[in-house]
């Protein structure tokens, strides 16, 4: 490091600190990168790698970026779960002494940006903490964009890992002792950013944000996220609200996999938000709105009290029309209060911004005064703070349409403050001044061209023709500067006055500036009465947004049933029918009592199984969020979870295949549910054999009856298994229903009672499309095969073998414990023997699909 240059060296000292950020290195009017950083940053950014010598043998990679386009660079690498130290110039170079002395003035990463294309309007940007005790785990969230903190204990991983990836956090922070595998689950489940912090201790600044906590772990589990923050981004937190608590049982659960099933927040196949719950309801006006609606999404309440105050408010908001639309209306005009007042104390507003607030606040009076025509005690009983005294002060202060900069001057308006309004008196009366100069000039001297100019070289000049350089007196002006065409002038009264007016302009941009500093320190002062009101509208917001859909979607109000049961009327999809647009949607009831606890639903694939099991727990969801849902008639039991296993995936990220996806979600399932749980299976058994698929499922029905209890749609093609509704009193078999005209199936997506008389699977073949020979052959197999149903076992006599340890902590064996003994080799004909010793001797991993198929061609001919 000696050899280096004393820059080099300053720079290798402080990317010591920040090994696992890029480091913007600022050198005059460019952030440069060097060594390592220089190469990646190059490749991510598309940006030219240069050299420079440092002082070694060999010249150092190099690359930079222009310090006015940074933010751009910058925010493409925290989109790619970058972090970016910004080392800025701390020291005048001109009172400098050797190298300019430098520092980190902020870390920005994916959980702490506050602005940019990574940050949405109707989503948080939450940055999580996680802290391990000895059998429970503390999170904590901060969205440094709003203020909004939170802290809850999780009683395993998983659950915690489920919480970081419902809120979507970017980052988390963690100790260095974290156990590796939890790392790699938080990187590729949560596609989240590590950061470390090994500070759990309370400070100062932190006890008054955690004051409302009463359990020590969680204190030190926020202490760990907020001290990362202070020493990441070191400037003023003011705006982070207190810390709040809030607890899993509260909110029904849903794990990660069941979210993503049922597609509550984005869709699977492309990942967005198009075609999920959430594109549905969102007929939010705010940011605010949009930001809480997603919340309640992810957490339905279990709370009947919580729920029906919600559907009160939707109900009276559905039964004043007129009303409602003049407060969507108002909320338009709304700006995102929340994250105005992270911007205030971060230090990054503008002078529009404060515009926006105050058009803002200007609104609640009128939501107000609305609010109170309508007939409603529970939401309605703390009135809206319209922040008046805040209101009038930005008013008295900021012009209507002030610029973007707040270093250029034309913010404050006439009459705030006595000292600029002398400034710029002075500067516009000196304006005038040589305005008025210019035409007494034009009559004494009869030259009609003659002009008065400024700029930044010469100041103010008196410009004049050569054609007309003749009429001047002589000595009258002090000759200043030729052209080719005009010679330029200036007189003593002529630079006094400029003088004046250059000194007023610029000590007004100086004044100005500082009266906005002054005025934003001033609002920061209002930062929590802010927040309060950016909670109470977008909870209106939201309830309004619930009553439009459920009106334009002619939902209706649910009941909830204290005996468990579920009734849904015409029950519909919510999304699918929304997609649908102009077609009509059949819609199905639903029916579970005491009596009634399991559906096992069979008919042909198509036919709308998966879409009836997955409306089902929307409309429970949707209930439980306080909104109304998509039948006639709905009556519901109150859900603590919901589990689902829908559709067939490997999952690639963990190497496990359709089959183990099935097993872990039917395990996960089985583990937690409870009698007030709901449980959809959808095809379970079908990524092994026929008659291991078909005993698993059996097992798993039976389980579920026997032991849990809960609500279970259960769909299946092995229709054997319709027979266990003569085994199990709470089962009942449902079926979509099909029938066949002219040879071609024709789908009626009309659920009725009892069980479908065949899968029709060969008639689905047929409608997408495959070769007609094909289709003939198959149907040709199918007629051989049902002639030959002697062979087939009986489902009631298979015995259970998926016993409860199955689905315990324990890894999944692919094997019993007890392999019953082989027959003896002489018991086999030889050539099945033979076919047995070349299956032993065959590397069937290393075959592709094709050598398996001519493989198994090969055997099967050997033992015909």
């Amino acid at each position: 490091m000696a050899t280096y240059t004393p820059m080099i060296q300053q720079y290798l000292k402080i990317k010591a600190e920040y090994q696992d950020a890029f480091l913007f290195f600022r050198l005059g009017d460019f952030y440069e990168m060097f060594f390592n950083d220089a190469i990646q940053a190059s490749q991510e950014l598309e940006i030219t790698l240069t050299s420079r010598d440092g002082g070694g043998e060999e010249r150092i990679p190099m690359c930079g970026v222009p310090y006015h386009s940074a933010p751009n660079y910058i925010e493409q690498l925290i989109l790619k779960g970058h972090k970016v130290a910004i080392c800025e110039q701390t020291e005048d170079p001109k009172q400098a002494k050797g190298v300019v002395r430098r520092e980190v003035v902020q870390l920005i990463t994916p959980g702490t940006v506050m602005d940019g294309k990574g940050i949405h309007d109707k989503e948080n940007n939450f940055i999580a903490s996680l802290t391990a005790f000895d059998s429970q785990i503390g999170l904590a969230f901060s969205d440094l964009t709003t203020g909004e903190n939170l802290v809850a204990i999780c009683s395993h991983f998983d659950e915690a890992l489920n919480e970081i990836y419902s809120v979507g956090a970017k980052e988390v922070v963690i100790s260095t002792d974290l156990p590796d595998e939890w790392k790699k689950q938080l990187i590729d489940r949560c596609q989240a950013t590590l950061s470390y912090e090994q500070t759990t201790t309370i400070t100062q600044e932190i006890l008054e944000v955690v004051k409302d906590l009463h359990d020590e772990r969680l204190t030190s589990t926020f202490a760990r996220l907020l001290t990362y923050l202070q020493r990441t981004q070191k400037r003023s937190l003011d705006h982070l609200q207190l810390v709040k608590v809030y607890y899993l049982q509260d909110a029904m659960k849903i794990d990660l996999f069941s979210k993503r099933n049922l597609e509550l927040t984005e869709t699977i196949r492309s990942k967005g938000k198009k075609g999920s719950l959430l594109w549905l309801l969102d007929e939010t006006k705010t940011a605010m709105g949009g930001r809480l609606l997603k919340q309640w999404v992810d957490k339905p309440l279990v709370d009947r009290e919580k729920i029906e105050s919600r559907l009160a408010m939707v109900e009276t908001f559905i039964a004043n029309f007129f009303e409602r639309e003049d407060l969507r209306t108002l909320l338009k005009e709304v700006y995102d209060l929340e994250r105005l007042a992270g911007r205030v104390a971060f230090g990054n507003v503008n002078a529009r911004d404060l515009i926006q607030l105050k058009k803002s606040l200007q609104q609640v009076p009128a939501i107000e005064e609305l609010l109170q025509t309508l007939q409603n005690d529970v939401y309605l009983t703390k009135p809206l703070d319209p922040c008046e005294d805040l209101t009038q002060l930005l008013d008295e202060a900021i012009v209507d349409n002030p610029p973007l900069s707040v270093k250029e001057g034309n913010i404050i308006k006439d009459g705030f403050h006595a000292g600029l309004d002398q400034y710029r008196d002075a500067s516009r009366n000196g304006k005038t001044w040589i305005a008025q100069l210019e035409q007494q000039e034009r009559q004494h001297t009869g030259i009609k061209s003659l002009k008065i100019g400024y700029n930044r070289v010469f100041g103010y000049y008196i410009e004049v023709t050569r054609a007309n350089l003749h009429l001047l007196p002589e000595g009258k002006y002090e000759r200043k500067q030729t052209l080719t065409n005009a010679e330029r002038f200036i007189t003593p009264e002529l630079k006094e006055k400029e003088a004046l007016i250059l000194e007023a302009e610029e000590k007004i941009v100086d004044l100005e500036y500082q009266l906005f500093l002054e005025l934003r320190e001033k609002v920061k002062n209002f930062i929590p009465r802010l927040q309060i009101l950016a909670k109470q509208i977008s909870e209106l917001d939201v309830l309004q947004c619930f009553a439009t859909v459920s009106e334009n979607r002619h939902y209706s109000k649910p009941q909830f049933s204290q005996n468990g049961e579920l009734f849904l009327k015409n029950g519909r999809h919510p999304v699918v029918e929304k997609v649908m647009d102009s077609q009509e949607y059949v819609p199905n009831d639903c029916y579970f009592n005491h009596d009634r606890q399991m559906l096992l639903i069979t008919g042909p694939n198509m036919s709308g199984k998966s879409t009836y099991m997955r409306q089902v727990a929307l409309t429970a969801i949707l209930a439980q969020i306080g909104c109304y849902v998509p039948a006639t008639e709905a009556v519901l039991p109150i859900f603590d979870q919901i589990f689902t296993r829908i559709g067939a995936a490997d999952d690639l990220i963990s190497g496990q295949s359709t089959f183990m996806v099935e097993m872990l979600e039917a395990k996960n399932a089985i583990a937690h549910a409870t009698s007030q749980s709901l449980i959809l299976f959808d095809e379970i058994g079908r990524g092994t054999s026929t008659y291991d698929g078909m005993a698993l499922a059996q097992a798993i029905i039976e389980y579920i009856h026997e032991h849990i209890g809960a609500k279970t749609l259960f769909s299946t093609h092995y229709h054997e298994l319709t027979i266990l509704e003569e085994q199990l009193t709470s089962l009942r078999n449902i079926h979509v229903k099909a029938i066949e005209e002219n040879g071609k199936v024709v789908f009626l997506h009309k659920i009725e009672e009892g069980a479908a008389d065949k899968s029709y699977g060969i008639h689905v073949a047929e409608l997408a499309d495959l070769p007609k020979s094909l289709i003939s052959r198959a149907k040709e197999i199918l007629s051989e095969l049902e002639a030959d149903k002697t062979d087939m076992p009986n489902p009631v006599v298979v015995k259970q073998v998926v016993k409860e340890e199955v689905f315990s902590d324990a890894q999944l064996s692919l094997f019993s414990e007890e392999e019953p003994k082989a027959k003896k080799a002489s018991a086999l004909p030889k050539n099945v023997q033979a076919v047995i010793e070349l299956l032993k001797t065959m590397n069937i991993l290393e075959m592709t699909p094709l050598d398996a198929m001519n493989e198994l061609y090969k055997l099967q001919k050997k033992v015909k």
